[in-house]
């Protein structure tokens, strides 16, 4: 008898033991999930464009200094025909406030462009809003963006900061849509140049961060970017204010940065580009939503291929690959680069020639003046 109580205490204790560890092995937080598709179909990692391309949306943060030669060395391995520096003025923190350089800062990076690769590198300036509201703001400001064209600058790159941070000298958030920067707009159309404007950020950003929250990963490991409903002001009322400024100011060229973080929503972006002939879009940093819809996607790229440009935003040069295989190919389910970002699979869109010609050179080109057409096939 003390024999069988033995042996079923050992039994009770072993079954325990596994239970426990098959237990530990099915605890598992979302951030460490990360199977492996046992799915078999084709696959093209595409390290290199079909056709040169200009990246409408790059941020090179020491431009006056730079060793250019190893960065086209970079672009040259991808493909990369141009490269449009949207820090022209360049960056830095100052009271709080992110606020323009110095105003020798363009034109040094300007310097170091001519004197190595002056068909390679294109920049947009930038304008600061300190002491907005304040007398003599807007003469400064034009006078600084016209300067800055005649040395150079192709076009105007406005921040996010606009709605969502900026303040004038009476400590109110400045709309996107602010009357007082009308004439900046309008300055820009007579100049002849376009405006890359980023608004918000995606709208999951202002969501409950819950399970309901696709983003949640990426608000989890990125907390700086979680937005109170109404602080600094609701998503809806900041893209508003943006399409505003679209339809106030039709004689002005805009490219919407992030696909105006409509990429979502195919339906809403289509319907403002009828709206406005006058604005573009580029698709830095949401590559993700269009591979998780490549039949709409497609079909949108088909219909809107004049009105799309090429963008990366962060120079990670390894990432472009999962652009290229996007835009190009029929691939299946395969993984962003980045988890936090887009823990979904992707498909390609498998565009036509011509289309992926116009995204990648021919719709700038179209934009922007002063390009060098001879770096580019017919």
């Amino acid at each position: 008898m003390l024999l069988i109580i033995k042996k079923h205490l050992f039994t009770v204790i072993v079954l325990s033991c596994f239970t426990s560890l098959l237990s530990e092995a099915q605890k598992m937080d979302f951030e460490e999930y990360d199977p492996k598709s046992t799915l078999v179909v084709p696959t093209h990692i595409l390290t290199r464009s079909k056709y040169p391309f200009i990246d409408i949306h790059n941020h090179q943060w020491d431009m006056p200094s730079q060793d250019l030669h190893q960065l086209v060395s970079e672009m040259d391995k991808l493909n990369m025909a141009i490269m449009n520096n949207l820090s022209g003025r360049g960056y830095k923190d100052v009271n709080g406030y992110f606020d323009v350089q110095d105003s020798m800062y363009f034109k040094r990076a300007q310097s170091n462009i001519r004197s190595n690769y002056p068909n390679r590198f294109i920049q947009f300036t930038n304008i600061s809003f300190t002491h907005f509201g304040q007398k003599g703001w807007t003469e400064h400001a034009l006078a600084e963006l016209e300067t800055d064209v005649r040395n150079g600058a192709k076009g105007l790159k406005i921040y996010k900061d606009l709605g969502m941070e900026f303040k004038d000298d009476q400590d109110r958030r400045i709309p996107v849509d602010d009357p007082r920067l009308d004439v900046i707009w309008e300055k820009c159309g007579s100049l002849h140049i376009p405006v890359l404007i980023h608004s918000a950020d995606p709208p999951s950003f202002w969501d409950p961060m819950d399970k309901y929250n696709e983003r949640w990963l990426e608000l989890k490991t990125h907390p700086d970017r979680k937005r109170a409903n109404a602080n600094p002001a609701p998503w809806k009322t900041i893209i508003e204010e943006q399409h505003h400024l679209f339809r106030a100011h039709r004689n002005t060229i805009f490219i919407a940065a992030h696909f105006g973080w409509l990429a979502n929503d195919l339906a809403s972006l289509g319907k403002l580009l009828d709206e406005c002939p006058n604005v573009n879009v580029e698709i830095a940093a949401i590559i993700a939503e269009l591979g998780r819809q490549p039949r709409q996607a497609r079909d949108f790229f088909v219909k809107y291929q004049d009105r799309i440009l090429f963008g990366k935003d962060s120079w990670v040069p390894s990432e472009y690959s999962t652009y290229f295989r996007v835009l190009e190919t029929a691939d299946e389910y395969f993984p962003y680069h980045k988890k936090y970002h887009a823990f979904w699979r992707m498909y390609g869109l498998n565009l036509p020639d011509e289309v992926l010609r116009k995204v990648y050179y021919k719709n700038a080109l179209r934009i922007i003046p002063g390009l060098d057409k001879s770096l580019f096939p017919q």
